[in-house]
């Protein structure tokens, strides 16, 4: 009888927006990071459309006093997963309020401590719900003005979605009041705490832009948010409707389970894109940035109805991502990364066997080939015909959600192009259409060039030495330059290191950077070429020269550890964690090993991100240094809410565990672990 209840319970639930229409929402919230729970006053006002005797709210694992339906006492039904309001409705408005209490077990995350200073609380509703922490819709097709009134610790930054209306204090107590004009849907309602400073700007069109960073990374605000406001500016006028919200924040947290996630008027993103300026020749946030605002208009002013239309979202935010990057890197840019993704897109389809138009549909399809389709679209109809459509199509379904149909019965309207046929190729089969993705590619002169580098491929280099040495000397795009030392890796060294000097030679810093991976082993002759690596700006470069010099020339050890020790490099400490490693592994070293080691295994500890974790605990399994620290810190990111670096951890252990020997010290640190650590580790002792 349970499994029928729970049938019947999600089949009314997926229609009630036909019976019922929520409003708004004021939430008085308090959170507590010690007891890691979220608490206060609910108020939704909503109106029945046809009469019904049961409502519902999504609500995972929640305590609910004090239910009030106009301001009288009413029956209720806690399931557990959903709030259950029990009462004859009839047609007309009404208001619910309730007090309630979540002790989220995921959606709303807790990262570091405020002992440590670093206390960070955040949210993450898309996949995984807001009906984690507040009391909302799973189903998309609830669209709601949200507002929250946020109780918090005034020496910390509340970011929400909407406008801060007022904020005020009270016994070293801050209350925050955010509000929303618009409706939208719950998973994108947001909540970030942590200590910030924040940058303002204004868009060409009054929007206000505010951007938060750590008091610590305050020098990275120029390159972490290189070209916001231009993109920002880009977006509204290429895209013809006004940014749907009334103010745009971006702000970094710590352990994000995404590079980021675009909330409504509020995106939060992935630490890993704090970046230097040195930094942003490898991680630069700006395809990211792009991406999460361009959502503000395809998936937050409209939203798909289900997850079969998926790309409406993530195939329009990639593309628009790509037309804004466009605007800032140029053509050859934008051509060389289509072209990329259509190569992924065609070994893909040798097995996936999952359209676009299907909830199934893999990242690549829903994100890659969503945007190759607009992409076929906007050059077959033409830029005029497609700008309209797509203007036409978001103020025709603002704020509601949409379908594949509703946005071609926009493109019928202004051409006469083959939808059926389209549709056909670009979203219902899974084979990648490479000649016409070929003929549009080729409108690209570096994209005609590196097209004929490829015809090349298997022809011996006596044969085609001179055109790839004239092409490398030419200023044709780096990617088709990086494709002709892609084409050299079986190629004897002398028959090939004049190519390599001239890509040395380009100063290009990417192509420089394919020069340093493409050497495992460097030959002497090349030695004091391959060392001017040392000095390109880009961390990812640093990384691979410091750990390749180090492992070829091992009477040159010292003098590359000297010149590098003060090196640090991204926010993860990628280049201190190898040096330290390296430092550890050198014998005629002379410096405080116990120093090193000590340091090394910190960057492991709970101290630190997931990234900088995996960072440092690689190296020290790498390099063999292991002890019961190590092993602590090892089990202990099994418990960590970022599945990869579970993951990680789960199988470095289970590859320790091969060893008689340190399965005894695994088993001996058992009884020194918390309850969370002892299941993990008990599991894995087990198998």
């Amino acid at each position: 009888m349970k499994y029928l209840f729970f049938f019947i319970s999600t089949f009314t639930f997926a229609q009630q927006t036909q019976f019922v229409d929520f409003k708004s929402v004021l939430g008085k919230i308090v959170v507590n990071p010690s007891e890691k729970t979220v608490s206060g006053d609910v108020d939704y006002v909503f109106e029945i459309l046809k009469s019904i005797d049961t409502i519902k709210i999504d609500t995972q694992n929640m305590e609910f006093s004090d239910l009030k339906l106009n301001g009288k006492s009413i029956k209720f039904l806690n399931t557990q997963k959903q709030l259950q309001i029990i009462f004859p409705f009839k047609k007309g408005k009404n208001n619910l309020t309730f007090q309630y209490l979540a002790k989220p077990k995921q959606t709303m995350y807790f990262v570091g401590s405020a002992a440590n200073d670093n206390l960070q609380i955040w949210t993450q509703g898309q996949g995984k719900y807001t009906s984690h922490w507040f009391p909302s819709f799973d189903d998309v097709n609830e669209k709601v003005v949200f507002n929250l009134n946020v109780v918090y610790n005034k020496n910390y930054q509340v970011i929400s979605n909407g406008i801060l209306k007022f904020k005020s204090g009270l016994d070293g107590l801050s209350v925050w009041q955010y509000q929303m004009q618009k409706p939208m849907s719950s998973y994108l309602l947001m909540l970030a705490i942590g200590k910030f400073e924040k940058n303002s700007q204004k868009s060409k069109s009054g929007i206000p832009l505010e951007m938060y960073l750590e008091p610590k990374d305050g020098g990275k605000f120029e390159p972490t948010y290189r070209d916001s406001k231009r993109m920002f500016d880009f977006l509204e006028k290429e895209i013809g409707v006004k940014f749907p919200w009334e103010i745009y924040k971006q702000a970094p947290v710590r352990d994000f389970l995404y590079a980021g996630m675009e909330n409504t008027s509020a995106t939060l993103f992935n630490t890993r894109y704090v970046v230097d300026s040195t930094g942003f020749e490898d991680r630069s946030y700006t395809n990211v940035n792009a991406h999460e605002l361009a959502h503000q208009w395809f998936g937050n002013l409209v939203t798909a109805e289900s997850g079969k239309h998926h790309w409406l979202q993530e195939g329009f935010a990639t593309y628009y991502a790509l037309l804004a990057e466009k605007e800032i890197y140029g053509e050859d840019y934008f051509y060389s990364k289509l072209y990329e993704s259509a190569s992924q897109l065609k070994f893909a389809s040798r097995t996936d066997t999952i359209p676009v138009l299907n909830a199934k549909a893999s990242s690549l399809t829903f994100y890659q080939k969503g945007a190759w389709a607009l992409f076929v679209l906007h050059e077959e109809i033409g830029d005029k015909a497609f700008k309209k459509a797509v203007k036409n199509y978001l103020k025709k379904q603002a704020f509601q959600n949409v379908n594949t149909a509703d946005f071609f019965d926009e493109i019928k309207k202004v051409s006469d192009y083959d939808l059926d046929n389209f549709s056909k190729v670009w979203l219902e089969t899974t084979v990648f259409n490479t000649q016409q993705a070929n003929g549009l590619l080729l409108k690209n002169k570096a994209i005609q060039t590196l097209f004929e580098v490829d015809k090349l491929k298997n022809k011996p280099l006596s044969e085609k030495r001179d055109f790839l040495e004239k092409t490398m000397l030419s200023d044709v795009y780096f990617s088709v330059k990086e494709a002709i030392l892609n084409q050299l890796k079986n190629e004897k060294w002398e028959d090939k290191k004049s190519l390599f000097i001239l890509a040395l030679a380009t100063k290009n810093v990417q192509l420089r950077q394919t020069v340093a991976a493409a050497l495992n082993e460097i030959p002497e002759s090349f030695r004091t070429q391959y060392e001017t690596l040392f000095e390109d700006k880009s961390y990812q470069t640093q990384e691979l020269v410091l750990y390749n010099l180090w492992n070829n020339f091992p009477e040159q050890r010292i003098q590359y550890l000297e010149k590098s020790k003060y090196w640090m490099g991204f926010n993860d400490y990628n280049l201190r964690t190898l040096w330290l490693s390296l430092a550890l592994s050198t014998p005629n070293y002379t410096v405080d090993k116990q120093a090193l080691e000590t340091e090394l295994m910190q960057y492991s500890s709970i101290d630190y991100e997931a990234n900088t974790r995996q960072n440092a605990l690689e190296k020290l399994l790498a390099f063999k240094i292991i002890n019961d620290i190590v092993l602590k810190n090892l089990v202990n990111a099994t418990t960590h809410h970022m599945w990869q670096f579970t993951k990680f951890g789960r199988d470095n252990i289970r590859k320790l565990l091969k060893n008689p020997e340190m399965r005894v010290s695994f088993e001996k640190i058992v009884p020194d672990l918390n309850e969370a650590e002892q299941f993990q580790l008990n599991r894995l002792l087990k198998e």
